[in-house]
């Protein structure tokens, strides 16, 4: 199995942190989030990991990784950023990480280990870390429900409120090339102007309600996703190490 890290943005939140580096390159601790990553999914059995450049990619050079670029990272989302690793997608189970999260060796294990073509990472204690992170949690948060037979029954909306979160969408994703297909397949049909502005979630919605199953697998251990310089501060208080 390979993994793919979406690292393309610059991450317009984090101030002064991102002026001269890519948001993947942001340390917690003294430790850079792409080296959280790569470690992680090694240790869940990730023989090759490749990174999708974008700003300063040229600091993602030399670092043992294939390289992927983005040259519209600046006007794109994730999914335009996924397609550039369609190489590795079509030929063999992938996982596909954010490069801006951090998570353990486990989750990402577990997720490597799921018997579907399209699943994804959670986390159903979510409402802690969030509660933590904002005033209001709801304010942040996006719908995930799940089907009794622990599929994705809705994800990415605005909630109502906490009865519609049974989750926390992660940014940690495996696809099958089966899967894939069903990726490529929606995004031929939509164009490549409406691929450009879709996100992650609004993609993953739009699978579901064509009818592909998308597996959900809780994570396990301690997760982060840093969007903000504040975030930074906020882990490195609460002792990531």
């Amino acid at each position: 199995m390979k993994a793919v890290i979406l690292a393309a943005g610059r991450g317009s939140r984090m101030k002064g942190l991102t002026d001269e580096r890519p948001k993947c390159l942001v340390e917690l601790n003294g430790r850079p989030l792409l080296d959280r990553q790569v470690a992680a999914l090694r240790g869940a059995g990730c023989g090759e990991v490749a990174v999708v450049a974008g700003y300063r990619g040229d600091l993602l050079e030399d670092r043992g990784l294939t390289v992927f670029t983005n040259p519209r990272w600046a006007e794109t989302n994730m999914v335009v950023s996924l397609t550039c690793a369609a190489p590795w997608l079509e030929a063999e189970p992938c996982l596909v990480s954010y490069g801006d999260i951090f998570y353990t060796v486990e989750t990402a294990r577990r997720l490597a280990e799921a018997e579907a073509d399209i699943a994804i990472s959670y986390d159903p204690e979510w409402l802690a870390l969030w509660s933590a992170r904002f005033a209001d949690p709801l304010s942040d948060a996006e719908t995930f429900r799940l089907h009794p037979d622990g599929t994705v029954a809705d994800i990415g909306r605005r909630p109502s409120g906490l009865h519609e979160v049974q989750g926390q969408y992660m940014g940690l994703l495996r696809f099958t090339p089966a899967g894939w297909a069903r990726v490529t397949a929606h995004l031929a049909a939509i164009g490549l102007e409406a691929a450009a502005k879709l996100d992650m979630t609004s993609l993953l919605r739009a699978l579901i309600e064509g009818g592909a199953a998308v597996r959900a697998v809780p994570a396990t251990g301690r997760w982060g996703e840093v969007d903000s310089a504040s975030d930074v501060a906020f882990y490195e208080r609460s002792g990531v190490s």
